[in-house]
């Protein structure tokens, strides 16, 4: 089951319904089953003391992805939690031509695609997962 909460702002993203469905196919069509995903809307004070007290960053970011790897590996069910940095995700949108809700779907499929194993630490991995992300994008549009 995909949940949707906040923490530190009154964000939660609208169409939940279609975005629940739409993520449990991008989950499906990499491969996986859809377990329990909770994605959580933050204010960027919330978002920027989880940076540094899981991963050790000092900076703000758009998203920090947790997987429940033995779930995937041992069953292939998704599991995890995606912290979306709301004012991050609103600030970046100019920068990538995009609306602010479009970018923060970006940034949603983008923590699912994480959750499935997905990587972008490397100049090709970055470029894949910008190429997986605008295919799930437009299978979103279709389900609109």
């Amino acid at each position: 089951m995909i949940h949707f909460f906040n923490e530190g702002t009154n964000y939660l993203p609208t169409k939940r319904l279609v975005l629940r469905r739409w993520i449990e196919k991008v989950i499906e069509m990499e491969g996986y089953k859809a377990g329990e995903i909770n994605y959580i809307f933050c204010s960027s004070d919330f978002h920027r003391q989880m940076n540094r007290d899981y991963l050790g960053h000092d900076y703000f970011t758009d998203a920090i992805t947790f997987e429940n790897r033995e779930s995937r590996v041992g069953e292939g069910i998704v599991e995890g939690e995606v912290y979306i940095d709301v004012a991050t995700v609103t600030d970046n949108a100019p920068m990538y031509n995009a609306l602010p809700v479009n970018e923060m779907r970006r940034v949603i499929v983008h923590g699912a695609l994480h959750l499935c194993g997905h990587k972008d630490k490397t100049p090709w991995a970055e470029k894949n997962m910008r190429r997986m992300e605008n295919r799930y994008l437009k299978l979103l549009a279709e389900m609109l």
